[in-house]
């Protein structure tokens, strides 16, 4: 594994979850109307709430880029590729129209997981 590559990608994706949770907490019904999704009480709730556990992933992926040894980033990446992975999957099974917001953010979560796959690949 490429170990260096991994703490830098985990350190971009912190950032990257760390700027999503602010956007939820903020602006949470600017978040679902550019992913075309309705803008009701209790989804504006759900993204708030994601938006909190997203603050603690952010702060984990952080501390595990730069506290961890080779072995635990080793399996935080494996972790971290199936989850990016999925959150592309998912953004493009979103209930509704896909919007370009929404191509935008599965490419994100793609990207971020092939950068795991490529670095745990990596010697």
């Amino acid at each position: 594994m490429n170990y260096s590559s991994i703490r830098t990608t985990l350190k971009a994706g912190s950032i990257v979850f760390g700027a999503s949770a602010l956007f939820l907490l903020v602006a949470p019904t600017l978040f679902l109307d550019l992913l075309g999704l309705d803008s009701n009480e209790p989804m504006v709730w759900s993204m708030r709430m994601i938006a909190i556990t997203l603050v603690a992933l952010a702060g984990n992926m952080w501390n595990n880029s730069k506290n961890s040894s080779d072995a635990g980033v080793g399996n935080v990446a494996k972790v971290m590729c199936v989850s990016a992975t999925g959150l592309g999957v998912l953004t493009l099974l979103i209930p509704g129209e896909i919007t370009w917001f929404s191509y935008i953010y599965a490419a994100i979560g793609f990207g971020f997981g092939l950068s795991y796959l490529i670095n745990i690949l990596r010697k």
